[in-house]
């Protein structure tokens, strides 16, 4: 399934924006309504940048004649310090967009960087690093977005674009054979993956040539012997409270194909960014 990050955008930013500005800026009516301002956005900390087009939508949504200037690239590795854009337009209008434009940014770009580092030490492996539902309420489309940015790959968006049967499924079904069964006469279009916890689960579920099958929290020894009966049409993941550097390594180098990690979505840290306001 191709994932349109951009459909719920409108409707996102218009939520952030409603609990932000409420009924309105009070704040900003100190400013009188002719006042001109220039502002520039800049980056604390190193950071891979993501969620340009959010920015954009919310200074559209609070004031169509705010004029922005990118200064950096979609998925540019930037050093602290670097001038990321600039705007300009009414002061008031500027200032009441500030903090929502900054809130998508620091966040989106801080589940790129964090993606990006963690793709990068995997980088001399095949396996692939996946994202998983583990995202901020509202935000997971915008979140899976800066996970593709920062060059990771997305699972499935949600509970409808593919079967992910795990071990409750499997357990109300009756058998890895009776959900696959299942699945395949519900909907045999969609991807169908099946989460294993042993070496005999997993026998059982090769028997079943499933699409993908996860491997959950495999010792790094029991990883390699299943990627062993790996036959060419499963695709293998690797999943189970990965965080670690070290960990992250080794399972990738046990030749599975993909590493699912909830880290990069829901341990991302936002980076520090600030906006400097220049009158005019």
């Amino acid at each position: 399934m191709t994932i349109n990050f951009f459909n719920l955008i409108t409707d996102t930013v218009k939520t952030a924006l409603a609990e932000d500005v409420g009924s309105g800026d009070i704040t900003a009516r100190l400013i009188a309504d002719h006042q001109q301002a220039k502002a520039t956005v800049i980056t604390r900390e190193q950071a891979i940048i993501a969620g340009k087009p959010w920015v954009d939508e919310v200074m559209s949504q609070v004031d169509p004649g705010i004029e922005i200037t990118w200064l950096v690239e979609e998925g540019a590795s930037v050093a602290a310090g670097t001038e990321l854009f600039t705007c300009s337009g009414k002061a008031a209008s500027i200032l009441t967009a500030e903090r929502t434009s900054i809130n998508f940014l620091q966040t989106l770009s801080g589940t790129a960087t964090i993606t990006r580092y963690y793709a990068d030490l995997i980088g001399h492996t095949s396996a692939k690093l996946l994202d998983t539902r583990k995202t901020i309420p509202g935000l997971r489309l915008a979140q899976k977005y800066a996970v593709s940015v920062g060059g990771g790959l997305n699972h499935r968006v949600g509970l409808f674009d593919a079967f992910l049967i795990k071990e409750n499924h499997i357990l109300a079904a009756g058998s890895i054979a009776a959900a696959i069964e299942k699945a395949r006469t519900l909907a045999p279009e969609l991807r169908l993956e099946i989460e294993v916890e042993s070496l005999a689960e997993l026998d059982e579920a090769l028997h079943e040539t499933p699409d993908w099958i996860m491997l959950d929290n495999f010792s790094l020894s029991d990883l390699r012997l299943a990627v062993a009966k790996s036959p060419a049409n499963v695709l293998f993941e690797a999943s189970g409270g990965i965080e670690g550097e070290d960990e992250l390594i080794a399972i990738a180098e046990t030749g599975v194909d993909f590493i699912s990690m909830g880290a990069i979505t829901k341990n991302c840290r936002a980076i520090d960014l600030s906006m400097r306001l220049h009158s005019q």
